[in-house]
């Protein structure tokens, strides 16, 4: 129980032993919102928390229970707030969030955060989040806190990788959800979680230069998903998964200069 890199799983005096020891903590944040017909609506949720799992197991880190609600779906990255089944936060309830989960672990000692985002939407509300707890932090005398904030998918960045996974083109990060990308990943980590055969092959996603709200929610395919997951396979989400896991660590290690 004690060697398992879940904080959840630990007792008490294990976590605090670790967290003297200088582990990291990682906390994934992500969202519950539909990913179309043929995925569960929790993919932002168990996507960074696997990748936060595998990572630390490299680098001796922690990993917190995700935050698994978000900001709101927007319509031309996440099809839009108005799906049944997508539950989102304001963003002041995000950053405020965030702001106590830091201030709670710098509470116990923790030194080291590395927040990693599976949820577009969620990310300047996280680094409002860090900003206020960090100037909050040094009110308090605490000038040694750090975090590492990223989105993992901005780890495939690699020419080659990208054409292994869009062979006949690739069309773009923002009109990805629900597509190749996230869906291929699934299959990788929990293909219990994919039904495929429900899976709706559509063009991809157009939208204006610009955004009118109320949206109007005509203009997000009927499924929910942005771009086609024709193509996705469980060999391009190991491959995705190798790329992430590697490349965070690796930056995680330098981040904190860490030795493992």
């Amino acid at each position: 129980m004690n060697n398992s890199v879940v904080i959840g799983e630990l007792t008490w005096p294990a976590y605090a032993e670790k967290v003297a020891a200088g582990s990291p903590i990682f906390l994934p944040v992500g969202a519950l919102e539909q990913h179309g017909h043929h995925m569960c609506m929790e993919v932002d949720v168990l996507l960074p928390t696997a990748i936060c799992k595998a990572v630390a197991q490299n680098v001796s880190g922690l990993v917190l229970p995700a935050l698994a609600y978000g900001y709101k779906s927007q319509q031309k990255s996440g099809g839009g707030n108005h799906f049944p089944g997508t539950t989102s936060l304001d963003g002041a309830t995000l950053t405020h969030t965030v702001q106590d989960i830091i201030r709670e672990l710098a509470r116990h000692g923790a030194r080291k955060l590395v927040m990693m985002n599976g949820h577009f939407e969620n990310s300047m509300f996280i680094v409002e989040g860090i900003d206020l707890a960090l100037r909050e932090l040094r009110y308090a005398g605490i000038s040694d806190f750090k975090v590492v904030v990223l989105s993992y998918w901005d780890f495939v960045n690699d020419p080659t990788v990208i054409e292994k996974l869009y062979p006949e083109g690739f069309l773009g990060w923002d009109i990805e959800h629900g597509g190749i990308f996230e869906t291929s990943l699934m299959l990788a980590l929990h293909p219990d979680k994919v039904d495929l055969s429900r899976a709706v092959d559509h063009p991809p996603a157009t939208f204006a230069p610009y955004d009118v709200f109320p949206i109007i929610p005509e203009r997000t395919p009927a499924c929910g998903t942005l771009s086609s997951p024709k193509g996705s396979s469980r060999e391009k989400g190991e491959l995705i998964l190798e790329v992430c896991v590697s490349g965070i660590s690796a930056a995680v290690r330098e981040a904190f200069d860490l030795d493992t």
